[in-house]
């Protein structure tokens, strides 16, 4: 074999090694399954898992977690237990690098893990923290899913609403935006409400977290006052049939309610209702 053949074939055998050691580094505008992916500013970020009051006791899903930044950060900075759901292997294993580098790799309290999936095929009904950067039409896509998850659930998304459901809190940072929600308790129908003995017929309407409706007595139906709901808890008030104003506040758990009220003459008791 001569110099130059055997030059050549040494070449040939060190060409693959020299490729495969590549370093993969994410390009901004790159395709991914649905979007193309752009990084979220940490400052951004920062007050995405602040908006939500991201804790050690959170269980947080980035749905779409492209480089891991986001479960990065509720781990490291928050002590959350975080997944990222990224459909592209490659990002997911630059994500789980970062986690080492950070050193939160791993599943646990304070500890972040980048996982290989679809977050349309992907149950994320543990998490108590939901993150998102996704666009207008993958959040409503979402949005019956989250819709159907647990009272109190907190989700935040950067840069994209979730059309007529309406944002809990809007944050701004250099032009950029993020919108807060807490899931709501399905209180939506007819209840039988038990105050301090006193049986009535309570009736709710309900579009999203915002509600509305009235008390039955007899032919009277007193409208509600100040209603409102924050994931399960609820509140109301009413006037009643003597005059007085009584004023309700408990939590919801799925077709029961329950908690105390009060009136003007400072007379409190406890009230419970039952869905018809």
């Amino acid at each position: 074999m001569t110099h130059l053949l055997r030059a050549l074939f040494v070449l040939a055998l060190l060409v693959p090694f020299t490729v495969s050691a590549q370093k993969f580094e994410p390009q901004v505008g790159q395709a991914g399954k649905d979007v193309i992916w752009v990084p979220t500013p940490d400052e951004v970020v920062e007050r995405m898992l602040t908006m939500a009051q991201t804790g050690p006791n959170d269980i947080h899903f980035d749905l779409g977690a492209g480089d891991g930044k986001i479960a990065i950060m509720a781990a490291k900075k928050f002590g959350a237990r975080a997944t990222g759901i990224e459909y592209n292997p490659e990002m997911v294993k630059y994500g789980n690098q970062k986690a080492q580098e950070a050193g939160v790799a791993g599943v646990g309290p304070g500890k972040a893990q980048i996982r290989q999936a679809d977050i349309f095929a992907t149950d994320f009904s543990s998490a108590t923290v939901i993150t998102l950067y996704l666009l207008p039409a993958l959040n409503m896509k979402l949005r019956p899913t989250i819709l159907s998850m647990k009272p109190g659930t907190r989700v935040v998304s950067h840069s994209f609403t979730m059309e007529d459901w309406e944002a809990d809190e809007i944050s701004t940072m250099d032009g950029r935006r993020a919108y807060f929600w807490i899931v709501p308790a399905n209180v939506m129908g007819t209840w039988t409400l038990d105050a301090g003995g006193a049986k009535n017929e309570l009736t709710l309407e309900q579009t999203f977290q915002k509600i509305n409706g009235s008390v039955a007595f007899g032919n009277v139906h007193a409208g509600l006052r100040e209603a409102h709901l924050r994931g399960p808890q609820i509140g109301f008030a009413y006037v009643d049939q003597g005059g007085l104003r009584r004023e309700f506040t408990g939590n919801v758990n799925g077709r029961s309610m329950s908690g105390t009220f009060r009136d003007d003459k400072g007379q409190t008791g406890n009230w419970s209702a039952t869905k018809r």
